[in-house]
């Protein structure tokens, strides 16, 4: 330990500055059995060389916790129901959402179902996190300024901190409450014709029993504050580094933004469509773009294990990737794993809730949350056999409890990638397939031996005789018929296409028999559509290919729309704007000028729609027309635009487009030559650290990254989300050439560390809003070739 205090400012030195070449240094750790070599390339990844699977994730977690140490004491802080400790009172409900919805199974059962030796490798995993801490704790000085600005310490992890659902793609459970209030207002059959449901058509009917004005009751407020990001504010931050008000240009992108255009975008291809016979894969998963990245690069080699790629860096192992004999990628598969029962409770004794023929009693358990600032609080989480209470409405003597199949084991996100880190065949990855719960997903897998296949995953409940799109009586008459097996869920090996993608949308074949089990809610299928469009042209295809489709910014919706309005009479004032989009390739690109008309065009088309279609009374709770459908309306001169259809859907194009065109003329000048899309004013990245907002302008700029141009919109393959700031899209991206690891392309912005003094913290922001890819490296010489700094870790 002592070695620590003397070697440390010469490693951050070292570790921080990717110029010293062949840097190599040597540290003691405590808790390894052997030694390991951790090789870091100029891009920031770690490649861990490691003589047995226990140091192999000891060092995954010690190397990450290095990298992501306040991000990882925000993780714990939310997966252990700790936040109020550090921001007081207003984080008091979080804290008991979350313990509420705390996974309280068997550790072991839990453990043991992501991988056979599950239990050594997380307690390996969260040992090198606490083999990290106990050192930064030894040698405060060296704490990331995140702990200073707080006045916070690191604390230990357990298993219990790895196996936590908070940040998962969990479910539809708030959509269910608003669609159910929306069906108490207008109807089921007014909320079917507003919404986009496929391929099947649920069943929204309430049941009679429901006391439709009781729904509006704050039902969810336990489970709304468990799942939201922790916001720090002014008053958390120690004085000295305290800023008064917030950045104005961070708070300048639309309120509204479709939900289910969030998505990603994978495919596999077969050697029949490649120039060099091999097959490929290419994934980009698009979330919260946010510093550091969501997404944490690594390499793992040890006897059993040689896997390379991405994850989120909470939890061991690779989620996203490959290893010696194929490759794999995820999309989102949604999948309902939520449903909201309401019970009748008994008038002389609140903790019974009516079952069948029977009073039957909640289970109670007390929880002591310490608060920042006053004393303790102590509180009673209840349950019904379904799931946790999060609402009792004591006056009218209603119980609302949420039935969570992630709260079964395995249902902590992406752990189950584990066993598919050590897959060999295809028969091999969809067997580790079957115990892949939460998410939801399209997992695909492509190999050396020339297959590729899909298989969907995620934990479903089979629901004979309702929907779970709307809340239902508690009672009994509403129960799940246990779970599909996953890998009854759709899926294909070698389609006689030569390649399979997925895009959030629904990708069911039409044949599929276990609708009870499939959902309705799907990412609209733009993003897929042109994928399926750009892989069945092309029989030749390279890496260069793929790489170019996976920032590929042609936009389906705008293909399809502005030949409509390029043929419309339009006022004077708006011809030389509609004049533009007349000889546009509608390619959304980061200084194209119509890109720009043609996008403000678009989202002025959703707003007019939103006021026009959605009554008032309802706009709370149907917070938008999806894409499609509006699409599907205008395409066709639908008759909810009037009387004389056509010429009231010509209007209505016409409006928006006059809307558009104001908003930009508001916003960048009369001047059109200022137009262009992709500029801080209009399309841009500007990725704002979690206090980066609220503090002084010194910190700040050590804090944000950007801004900088983009091209794109939620709608396009290159992903970059609806908000005129990105705020979701594609970080990571990776792309694997099965006969060739070491030509595997990849990015991950801002950079791989979250510390802001790292040369790591925001080495890749440029290059990823650029577009452009590094290479993923693979095997050990070419490793060594692009290495940086060798660290050699020695038992203590």
């Amino acid at each position: 330990m002592k070695n620590w205090a003397y070697l440390l400012p010469l490693l951050l030195f070292i570790s921080c500055n990717p110029s010293v070449k062949d840097a190599a240094s040597s540290l003691q750790v405590k808790g390894l059995q052997a030694p390991v070599e951790v090789l870091r390339d100029r891009w920031g990844m770690n490649h861990i060389y490691a003589e047995n699977q226990h140091d192999l994730f000891f060092t995954q977690g010690y190397a990450t916790a290095k990298d992501r140490l306040f991000q990882f004491e925000v993780w714990r802080r939310q997966a252990t129901g700790t936040t109020a400790e550090i921001l007081g009172e207003r984080a008091l409900k979080r804290d008991i959402g979350t313990r509420l919805f705390q996974f309280r199974g068997d550790m072991d059962e839990e453990m043991s179902y992501y991988h056979e030796d599950g239990i050594e490798i997380i307690t390996a995993y969260t040992e090198g996190v606490n083999a990290y801490i106990e050192e930064v704790l030894a040698n405060p000085d060296q704490l990331p300024i995140e702990f200073k600005m707080l006045d916070i310490l690191p604390q230990k992890w357990t298993p219990e901190v790895v196996v936590s659902r908070h940040q998962g793609l969990l479910g539809n459970i708030e959509a269910e409450l608003r669609i159910g209030r929306a069906v108490a207002i207008l109807g089921a059959d007014r909320v079917q014709d507003l919404s986009w449901f496929h391929p099947q058509t649920p069943d929204l009917s309430l049941d009679p029993s429901i006391q439709k004005e009781l729904l509006f009751e704050d039902i969810l407020e336990l489970y709304t504050a468990y799942r939201r990001p922790v916001r720090f504010l002014p008053e958390d931050l120690q004085p000295s580094f305290r800023k008064n008000e917030a950045l104005s240009y961070l708070n300048t992108q639309d309120s509204w933004e479709d939900s289910l255009s969030y998505g990603s975008n994978n495919w596999v291809v077969s050697g029949s469509k490649t120039i060099d016979g091999n097959t490929y894969m290419a994934n980009d998963p698009h979330r919260r773009i946010s510093i550091p990245s969501l997404r944490y690069m690594a390499h793992l080699v040890a006897p059993g294990w040689n896997v390379i790629g991405g994850g989120e860096p909470e939890i061991p192992g690779i989620s996203i990737g490959h290893n010696e004999y194929g490759a794999w990628g995820l999309t989102v598969f949604r999948t309902d794993g939520e449903d909201l029962y309401v019970y009748d409770l008994n008038p002389d004794n609140l903790k019974e809730y009516r079952y069948k023929d029977d009073w039957k009693r909640m289970e109670s358990v007390s929880e002591i949350i310490q608060v920042k600032g006053q004393q303790a609080a102590e509180v009673e989480l209840l349950y019904t056999h379904h799931g946790p209470v999060t609402y009792v409405d004591s006056v009218n003597r209603k119980a609302y409890a949420v039935r969570c199949a992630w709260l079964e084991p395995g249902g902590s996100p992406y752990l189950a990638s584990l066993r598919m880190d050590q897959a060999k065949t295809w028969e091999e990855f969809r067997a580790a397939c079957n115990y892949s719960h939460i998410p939801g997903e399209n997992m695909i897998w492509a190999d050396k031996e020339g297959n590729i296949g899909w298989q969907s995953v995620g934990i479903a409940p089979i629901r004979r005789n309702f929907s779970g799109m709307v809340p239902v009586p508690g009672d009994g008459r509403f129960e799940w018929d246990g779970y599909l097996p996953i890998v009854e869920k759709p899926n294909t090996l070698n389609p006689s296409a030569g390649f399979f993608a997925t895009a959030n949308q629904n990708v069911t074949p039409e044949n599929y028999d276990q609708w009870d089990a499939i959902g309705y809610s799907w990412s609209d299928p733009f993003r897929g559509d042109r994928v399926n469009e750009v892989l069945t042209a092309a029989d030749k295809l390279t890496m260069e290919d793929m790489m170019s489709l996976q920032v590929d910014y042609l936009s389906i919706p705008a293909r399809q729309l502005v030949p409509l309005l390029i043929s419309l009479e339009v006022p004077e004032t708006l011809k030389a704007a509609q004049d533009l989009l007349s000889e546009w390739n509608y390619e959304l690109s980061a200084n194209s000028i119509p890109a720009a008309i043609y996008v403000s065009w678009e989202n002025e088309l959703k707003k007019l729609a939103f006021q026009q279609f959605i009554p008032d009374q309802a706009k709370e709770y149907l917070t938008g027309i999806q894409m499609q459908k509006l699409m599907d309306w205008i395409l066709s001169a639908d008759a909810r635009f009037g009387k004389n259809p056509v010429a009231e859907r010509d209007r209505f194009l016409i409006q928006a487009f006059e809307n558009g065109v104001r908003k930009l003329k508001d916003n960048l000048g009369d001047d059109m030559n200022n137009w262009q899309y992709g500029q801080p004013k209009l399309k841009h990245s500007l990725i704002a650290h979690q206090l980066g907002q609220i503090t002084t302008k010194e910190i700040e700029s050590q804090l944000n990254v950007g801004p900088f141009p983009r091209g794109g919109n939620g709608y396009t393959v290159g992903s970059t989300g609806q908000n005129m700031q990105q705020s979701s899209g594609a970080s990571f991206r990776l792309i694997v050439n099965t006969g060739d690891w070491d030509a595997a392309k990849g990015m991950n912005g801002p950079g791989q560390s979250g510390n802001p003094k790292s040369e790591f913290y925001n080495n890749l922001f440029e290059s990823w809003a650029k577009d452009e890819f590094f290479p993923v490296l693979y095997s050990r010489s070419k490793i060594e070739e692009a290495t940086v700094h060798q660290l050699t870790l020695t038992p203590n």
